[in-house]
């Protein structure tokens, strides 16, 4: 710990707030940081994720939520997330329910699968409370070694391309074809129109590094649209909405269906590797590796991260996770958890905006879904494109998402790939026994179901 804190910008801290409850409880002096630094860090990584607030109630409506109850369990299920975050890990990373995850549990379980959001959200109680059981025991790391690193790639990657499918189609610039399946719609309509401006919009601002690209972007094209008329004014605060509708409403039960154990392993695996990525990646950038190689309170994180999908289960949201969009605030200089109880009162304070939030429209929130998915994508770059039995199997993983419409099915195929290729290429000591195991569960999924 010395030798990162030697690194550490000098600060000045006044001797009341080393002494403080502040102090004590996260340890500010020792991570060199101040609590106006984490204060700023806070509302900066809250301002990069703010999206979420108006994108995730707008998908979730489309599975039958009702759209007030779903904003208020985004807000709790998040503002919980971050102060969990921050007060048990002392992590500066802000937790939401994770973009893709929400797209597959819309559009796939609920839409293509036919099961009612309520069972839905028990799917995701369920693949929470797993994940929290592995992160208490040593099976998450022997599971997290044992699945390749080219599929872990390419799950990410390939939630990005289902994820930006979503978004073109729910902004009306690809539609449905007789003839071909899909095709390119009319860029005339104002709708498909406003997305691609929202989507260019993000993606200028965010290569000039504007701080809130895409809160800025989504409101901006909410304005044209309310400038056009296509936008109809509902205020901007008020009483939250009731949480009734979605408050302990999943259907357990109902998850105990043969039909349903790729939808949780999908929940399970995309939300545990996303997570494990996200952690580590914002742990390099906060300083939070000790000299000898370990990161501090990993086992908290992952901990609070679970946690905290089973909480949101209960208020009503798809798996909760670690946002990436937190390196912002530790850019600024966030490096504890006061970074994330700043976010968690922030999304609590969001909760008074439910008329603004009721008043983004579809494509302004779709603009956004297609920036993000390509920021998903990035993934692939780190696969060995000259191993065949590699890159292949995340290539089938990746494609097979989207065009499937389904997470779940796009996993189920690539491992079914890998395994095969590893065996019949005699790399057969390369298959751990957990892939032998998930191979053959997806086998008799595609058989019997």
């Amino acid at each position: 710990m010395e030798s990162r804190k030697s690194e550490a910008p000098t600060l000045e801290i006044s001797p009341p707030l080393n002494s403080g409850w502040l102090e004590r409880i996260f340890k500010l002096r020792l991570h060199g940081t101040t609590v106006k630094t984490e204060l700023i860090a806070g509302l900066t990584t809250f301002i990069t994720m703010a999206y979420i607030i108006f994108v995730n109630p707008n998908i979730m409506a489309d599975a039958g939520i009702d759209h007030g109850a779903a904003f208020v369990a985004t807000c709790i299920a998040a503002a919980l997330g971050c102060l969990l975050m921050g007060l048990y890990a002392n992590w500066p990373v802000g937790l939401a329910p994770g973009m893709g995850l929400n797209a597959f549990f819309t559009y796939t379980v609920v839409g293509t699968m036919g099961y009612n959001w309520e069972t839905a959200l028990g799917a995701v109680f369920v693949s929470g409370v797993l994940f929290m059981f592995l992160t208490f025991s040593r099976i998450r790391e022997w599971l997290l070694n044992s699945i390749p690193a080219s599929l872990r790639f390419a799950m990410g990657a390939g939630v990005g391309l289902f994820l930006g499918l979503i978004g073109l189609k729910t902004a009306g610039i690809v539609v449905d074809s007789p003839a071909t399946l899909i095709k390119l719609g009319s860029l005339r309509e104002p709708g498909p129109l406003l997305a691609a401006i929202c989507f260019l919009m993000i993606a200028v601002l965010s290569y000039h590094r504007v701080f809130g690209a895409i809160l800025i972007s989504i409101i901006s094209v909410t304005l044209a649209g309310w400038g056009l008329g296509l936008v109809e004014y509902g205020g901007i605060m008020s009483a939250p909405p009731s949480l009734a509708p979605t408050w302990m409403a999943m259907d357990v039960a109902g998850v105990f269906n043969v039909s349903m154990i790729s939808v949780v392993l999908a929940f399970l695996f995309v939300h545990m590797f996303d997570t494990a990525g996200t952690l580590m990646g914002v742990a390099q950038r906060a300083g939070l590796v000790n000299p000898d190689g370990k990161i501090e309170n990993l086992s908290r994180a992952l901990k609070a991260d679970s946690a905290s999908s089973v909480f949101g289960a209960v208020v009503g949201v798809p798996p909760v996770t670690s946002y990436v969009e937190s390196a912002a605030g530790v850019a600024t200089g966030g490096r504890t958890g006061l970074t994330a109880v700043t976010v968690g009162v922030l999304f609590i304070a969001a909760m008074f905006f439910a008329p603004l939030a009721g008043m983004i429209p579809a494509y302004a929130t779709a603009g956004a879904l297609i920036y993000v998915a390509m920021l998903m994508m990035g993934g692939m770059a780190h696969i060995d494109w000259e191993e065949a039995t590699d890159s292949i199997p995340a290539i089938v993983t990746a494609i097979m998402m989207p065009l499937t419409f389904s997470v779940a099915d796009g996993i189920a195929l690539g491992f079914i790939t890998y395994v095969a290729l590893k065996a019949g290429t005699g790399k057969h000591k390369e298959i751990s026994i957990s892939l032998w195991v998930l191979c053959a569960i997806f086998i008799a999924k595609f058989i019997f179901l």
